[in-house]
């Protein structure tokens, strides 16, 4: 598995991907099965929408991957147009810069060696060890010895910020509770008539944008592991805590992540810090504080990576960072919740 993909076949499934981008589009979200834990109609529209660059389509392409400077540098990408993101889209002058961070070049133990290397031979698209480097999105193509973002072109090559070559995997744990007054009711939006859903929400100190909290798989961890670390460390301030302080937050945070929760989406993520050779990919579990209790007796407190925590009200206004509006879209969808003044929102912004 660790050979070559062959293009043929990546171009396949990209057409595939393509043909159902559009099936979705045009039905307009409404009608399509639902899919795995009882995915919203619309999680087949984002994983659809995110990957259809693939095939150069000049909608849906990656965005954020492809802007400007790079994060935490001046680089500047090389300009790629939304009809030229598709690797099966010829483009003989496409020139991307190099650009890989010093604090990636400095080999810590979350970033692979350099390709280059005489005693690094990953096994792309399979487990390596403890390194997963199988994407969610299926078969990557190898060229040259480096794996090729499935989304398509980024205008930069090498790693970036990011540690392996291939799919970086993260976990994002979106919390949840209903919106209530001072008598405890839950509080109904005037237009929509339906509940109002508010989620824990950090803001990040590399960029500023407000996000959902999360962050990198560790080798060998199981992806629950990693939503409750990462929600205590940037929403709780566990690593500053007092080892009797993690206990008692351990075992509130026990109940919460055993209780109501809801995969809402695996995969790509439109990343500002993807290259052509090395991107994101994430899992975003929602898991639901029904009557408030548990997060009621939690108190909120940015560490780690977090700048701010809060909580915020869920609706079509929200500007966040990468591709987590459109996840907090699928959990108001699912959660029957207040998302948008119109009549008859359809995923917009997908």
């Amino acid at each position: 598995m660790a050979g070559r993909v062959l293009g043929k076949a990546l171009a396949a499934v990209s057409l595939s991907v393509a043909l159902a981008s559009v099936t979705v589009r045009s039905s307009g979200c409404r009608g399509i099965p639902t899919f795995r834990n009882s995915f919203s109609s619309c999680w087949f529209h984002l994983n659809t929408n995110i990957m259809s660059g693939s095939n150069g389509s000049k909608e849906n392409s990656h965005n954020k991957a492809r802007t400007s400077p790079y994060p935490g540098s001046k680089v500047q990408r090389s300009q790629v147009p939304n009809e030229k993101v598709g690797w099966v889209v010829e483009w003989q002058d496409y020139n991307p810069v190099e650009y890989t961070a010093v604090s990636v070049l400095a080999g810590p133990r979350w970033a692979d060696p350099q390709i280059s290397e005489s005693n690094f031979s990953p096994k792309f698209n399979e487990k390596d060890g403890h390194v997963e480097r199988k994407s969610q999105n299926g078969l990557y193509e190898i060229e040259n010895g480096r794996p090729r973002n499935p989304a398509g072109r980024t205008g930069l090559v090498g790693r970036g910020l990011l540690g392996r070559w291939g799919p970086n995997h993260a976990a994002d744990p979106i919390i949840t509770r209903w919106k209530r007054d001072s008598s405890g009711n839950k509080i109904i939006h005037p237009v929509s008539g339906k509940h109002i859903l508010q989620f824990v929400a950090i803001k990040r100190k590399d960029c500023g944008e407000w996000a959902i909290p999360g962050g990198m798989v560790d080798p060998g961890e199981k992806i629950s592991a990693t939503l409750k670390r990462e929600f205590g460390e940037e929403a709780l301030n566990t690593l500053q805590k007092t080892s009797a302080e993690k206990r008692e937050i351990e075992e509130k945070l026990h109940k919460l992540f055993n209780e109501d929760h809801l995969v809402i989406y695996k995969g790509y993520v439109d990343d500002p810090r993807n290259t052509d050779n090395a991107w994101m990919e994430t899992e975003a579990v929602n898991y639901h504080d029904e009557t408030g209790e548990i997060m009621d007796n939690l108190t909120l407190e940015a560490g780690d990576d977090a700048g701010k925590v809060r909580w915020v009200d869920i609706n079509d206004k929200l500007k966040l960072y990468a591709s987590h509006s459109q996840f907090i879209n699928l959990v108001a969808e699912k959660r029957d919740a207040h998302w948008s003044e119109d009549a008859e929102p359809d995923c917009h912004g997908l």
